[in-house]
């Protein structure tokens, strides 16, 4: 909430800065008054400038200092005690104290006198306001309740020697899981894991057990690493609360089972698909996280080179043909996909989607969710899609040819479609149709470009050093030898941080394919996927392997990371 006199201030600053032009300021008056928001609000809403900027306008109209880090943990623990934690998300405010003088600040993303005033009433004293975003108030909030509750190591030793009677009422789902305490011992690791899993970024959480123990397990970047080894009596009890947490019958343990638990973490919606299956020492189930709060990346921000990036964004805009994302499961192709479709959706084109699953909403794209138990399959899908007036599609995987022939049929009809496969490179693409039964001349006529790609860890920055590489390291990748930098090429040397792996975060290489009319003779002449490589080669394509090379000199990844994910190359460092 922003005061009359602070939002003439703010206006006069947004006009005489050349901010806004005068049409733009009776849109964003409209959207204020339309949505009943402050000015502030409305010009974030708006998009015409980011929170950071209006911040900074605020704080000078305002004379508040504005403050991206603040003390949090033991400089904040008053919060915790008393503070409710759903007064301070609800109203986005997060007070602490100095260390030096014990003063006590709230940080805001705006001034309410009202909501100050209560927070003085609450603590008994005087405090001074300061202005922050929201991510950064939510994400302190978030770090502070995290101390004030039990870790998922803490909650094990009390497990091992506790009471493990887990009554069916004890068993109700928290609205967030930082809200909830004083709960039974076996609801309490699970949130615990749960919480952790989100909190170190995993994808997957995987309890596995063995003859004499259970072990739980995270996907992080791609990599499973071993988190907690628990005593096998307590198998049984978590494998209960998953399942009623994931509506499943608690009872069936013979058969596999699937099921979805949506939960709130730490504010963050997450969406966890849990998948259980017998084995000779038990039930063994699988957790993957989805997180759906996050946002979703742009073409220019999944690692893509300059020239990638042009060509992609290129075929994005064309009228018809088809775009193929082809890699592995796990390889990102769902995320370039929506990164193309956002890039592209504007309110004069009708995209449809279908998908199996429908992992992040799209504003003003209409998803549809596979389910082969009402025979609603891709293809069907997609034929129901093509009498929706669409001006894009989006299939979420080709995975036959009833699929593949209609969607090259929506293509030569006038349609832009986006699809993947699993194949190992952009010309095994080509072939994987005509396999299905597709004839050439229609991938020829069809299919505008083919990009493959994959996932590799990229350098931890705070732990990143550099290091004087073997010479057939250089060779096995085609680095020559003059083209390494000055003081070697970079690793990461292990920190708290990235778990010591010396990986933090993934990005992108890709391998594009542009069908040209000499690639489509080729294809028409000899559809092997060597000849169309060889053609593609020649027209200045880059491979996997040389694009994340080429990563590997600006200290991005390293030479393992690269090597892991391409090794169908091996032998054709030079191809």
């Amino acid at each position: 909430m922003t005061v009359p006199g602070v939002e003439d201030r703010i206006r006069q600053a947004l006009s005489e800065g050349g901010f806004l032009s005068p049409e733009q300021f009776v849109e964003v008056d409209h959207h204020a008054k339309r949505k009943g928001l402050a000015l502030t609000e409305a010009l974030v809403q708006s998009g015409f400038l980011d929170e950071m900027q209006v911040i900074g306008l605020l704080s000078e109209a305002t004379g508040v200092p504005f403050r991206m880090e603040f003390p949090s943990g033991s400089s904040a623990l008053p919060l915790p005690r008393t503070l409710p934690i759903q007064f301070a998300r609800k109203h986005t405010i997060f007070p602490f104290r100095d260390p030096d003088d014990g003063t006590l600040y709230v940080a805001a993303s705006a001034i309410d006198d009202e909501v100050m005033e209560n927070v003085r009433t609450l603590f008994a004293e005087e405090v001074q306001p300061v202005l922050s975003t929201r991510r950064s108030i939510l994400e302190a909030i978030n770090r502070t309740y995290e101390r004030a509750s039990e870790s998922a190591g803490n909650v094990i030793e009390n497990l091992e020697n506790g009471d493990l009677a887990v009554r069916v009422s004890d068993l109700e789902e928290p609205q967030d899981l930082l809200d909830a305490s004083d709960e039974a011992p076996i609801i309490n690791f699970v949130n615990s894991v749960l919480y952790e899993a989100v909190k170190e970024r995993a994808s997957d959480i995987h309890v596995e057990p063995f003859e004499d123990d259970l072990s739980v397990r995270y996907r992080v970047d791609g990599v499973l690493h071993n988190v907690h080894h628990l005593s096998k009596k307590l198998h049984s009890p978590i494998l209960s609360r998953v399942k009623i947490m994931a509506s499943l019958d608690i009872a069936e343990k013979r058969l596999p089972q699937d099921g979805r638990i949506r939960i709130k973490i730490a504010g963050k919606d997450v969406d966890i698909r849990v998948s259980t299956v017998p084995t000779s020492f038990g039930e063994r189930a699988v957790l993957r996280l989805l997180d759906r709060s996050q946002v979703l990346l742009g073409l220019s921000e999944i690692g893509m080179g300059e020239d990638h990036l042009k060509a992609v964004e290129k075929v994005t805009n064309s009228s018809h043909g088809i775009t193929l994302v082809t890699g592995p499961t796990g390889s990102g192709k769902t995320t370039t996909l929506y990164a193309a479709l956002t890039r592209i959706n504007s309110a004069d084109k009708n995209i449809i989607t279908v998908e199996d699953p429908v992992e992040y909403q799209l504003a003003g794209i209409s998803q549809i969710q596979v389910n082969p138990k009402i025979d609603l399959t891709f293809a069907n899908g997609l034929r129901s899609i093509l009498r929706q007036d669409p001006n894009v599609i989006m299939v979420g995987e080709i995975r036959d040819l009833v699929t593949a022939e209609i969607a090259i049929q929506a293509s030569l009809t006038g349609h832009l479609v986006f699809s993947t496969l699993h194949t190992n490179d952009a010309a095994g693409a080509v072939t994987r149709l005509i396999d299905m039964g597709v004839e050439p001349f229609l991938v020829a006529s069809s299919v505008n470009a083919i990009l493959a790609q994959r996932l590799v860890r990229m350098i931890c920055t705070r732990c990143k050093e550099q290091y004087d590489p073997l010479p057939e390291e250089l060779e096995e990748i085609g680095i020559d030898i003059k083209d390494r930098p000055e003081g070697g090429l970079w690793r990461g040397a292990g920190c708290a941080h990235c778990l010591g792996t010396g990986y933090l975060g993934r990005t992108g290489i890709y391998e594009l394919l542009i069908v040209s009319d000499s690639i489509k003779a080729t294809v028409l002449r000899n559809p092997d996927s060597g000849s169309i490589k060889k053609a593609a080669l020649a027209e200045g394509m880059r491979t996997l392997r040389q694009d994340g090379a080429g990563k590997v000199l600006k200290g991005i990844v390293t030479i393992e990371e690269v090597l892991r994910v391409t090794q169908e190359e091996n032998g054709h460092a030079a191809v």
